[in-house]
């Protein structure tokens, strides 16, 4: 029987992980108030933490929970606690990148799954059975493999081994992301969760001699950006990846808004059952439809590359901007609908009489023409430009709750 692969969504609040399961994941991950790569993130407390393993199980979703930054000696005493904490939650996975906590994980808390974070560097087929043999039930691969590189470490693995992989989002510099830029010029260990992206930051050269005179690296007063990586995006080759045996795309982005969370999962989900869907003849022939390319086009995203799936890339990095490119702006998120009336959450200004896109989950996004826009009081108005305020609009079609309203720029 074939396996499906699993749809895996990033999470970074309560609300993101609602847009999560509403759009199709079959498992998120989040991080905690510790030991978690996205210190930046509000990520989850105790009582959140149970609250958020509650709502994935209630839809059928699984919950990973990170562990995945590299502890000094002085934080290894809160070990203890976080993992009793994290199995009361009742999350299924504990994401590590530490042989140490893999080995304490496995000790304290045997009942939960050990996913081997990307942090760990895993390049091959010996170090993914050694850390299968030590209790992994999980490996995220590096980054930085190809295709065939994941296909011969899913030839030479246990069927029962796992096999993770980033499809979708930003991509580090630095190799599995063991970066020290951060830390050397602002003190923030990216290895902690603390990343400052000075990878993003544009450089100049100064000479010696000449202090405060800066010399364009190209010749461009703009400057250039010497290591800034374009982000991942596999959503036009699902039938490779599912070809390699991977058992879970990954989508990056646990910093990222409700709006990424939402559209990149939607797109992946409908990409990936979509393949499914075919026969091996139209397996074949099977290319993602334009609309789905599209999509992940629709949030805030620097230039795509495919990564390293197809070899090292040409085109891996951005020099001309460190900026993010984008198109749309969330405008509203839907309360309900009856009777041909919508009820809209305002999240930014929108007007009477404006194209919005409607984005549902599992289905292909349509337009709608703002018409009887009113008020909380159903007074009419010609703007919606209170934040989070309660607005009413037309719409012949259902609009359901949780659907996302956005327009183009």
């Amino acid at each position: 029987m074939e396996r499906r692969p699993e749809v895996l969504a990033p999470v970074g609040d309560f609300e993101r992980l609602e847009t999560a399961v509403r759009f199709g994941a079959d498992a998120v991950y989040l991080g905690g108030k510790a030991f978690g790569m996205r210190a930046a993130s509000a990520n989850f407390g105790p009582e959140d933490l149970k609250r958020a393993v509650d709502y994935c199980h209630a839809h059928g979703v699984r919950l990973y929970l990170t562990c995945n930054t590299l502890p000094r000696n002085e934080e290894i005493d809160r070990l203890p606690e976080f993992l009793l904490v994290s199995r009361d939650a009742g999350v299924d996975a504990l994401i590590v990148a530490d042989v140490g906590i893999l080995s304490l994980a496995r000790e304290l808390v045997p009942e939960v799954d050990i996913h081997i974070s990307t942090q760990a560097g895993v390049v091959n087929y010996l170090t993914a059975n050694a850390l299968h043999r030590l209790g992994a039930k999980r490996v995220v691969l590096a980054r930085e493999l190809s295709l065939e590189e994941i296909r011969e470490i899913r030839r030479k693995t246990p069927p029962e081994l796992e096999i993770e992989c980033f499809v979708h989002g930003a991509m580090c510099v630095s190799f599995s992301g063991r970066c020290l830029i951060s830390q050397y010029l602002m003190h923030r260990d990216a290895n902690r969760g603390e990343c400052a992206q000075p990878c993003r930051w544009k450089y100049h050269l100064m000479e010696e001699k000449r202090p405060g005179q800066l010399f364009p690296i190209e010749e461009t007063k703009e400057g250039t950006y010497l290591y800034n990586a374009r982000d991942l995006s596999m959503i036009a080759h699902i039938g490779d990846l599912v070809d390699a045996g991977i058992t879970s795309l990954k989508i990056e982005g646990r910093a990222k808004s409700f709006y990424y969370v939402g559209t990149i999962t939607n797109a992946y989900r409908m990409a990936v059952d979509g393949y499914l869907a075919c026969d091996a003849a139209q397996r074949a022939q099977y290319c993602t439809p334009a609309w789905l390319v599209e999509e992940v086009q629709k949030v805030s995203h620097r230039q795509y590359s495919t990564g390293f799936y197809y070899g090292p890339p040409e085109d891996g990095q951005c020099y001309e901007d460190g900026g993010y490119v984008r198109s749309y702006d969330v405008v509203a998120t839907a309360q309900g609908w009856e009777n041909g009336v919508a009820t809209l959450t305002q999240r930014n200004r929108f007007f009477e009489g404006d194209l919005l896109e409607v984005l549902c989950p599992g289905s292909k996004p349509w337009q709608l023409t703002v018409q009887g826009l009113t008020n909380s009081e159903g007074m009419a108005i010609a703007s919606a430009n209170h934040p989070m305020e309660t607005v009413q609009i037309h719409s012949e079609k259902p609009i359901i709750q949780g659907a996302i309203l956005r327009k183009k720029l």
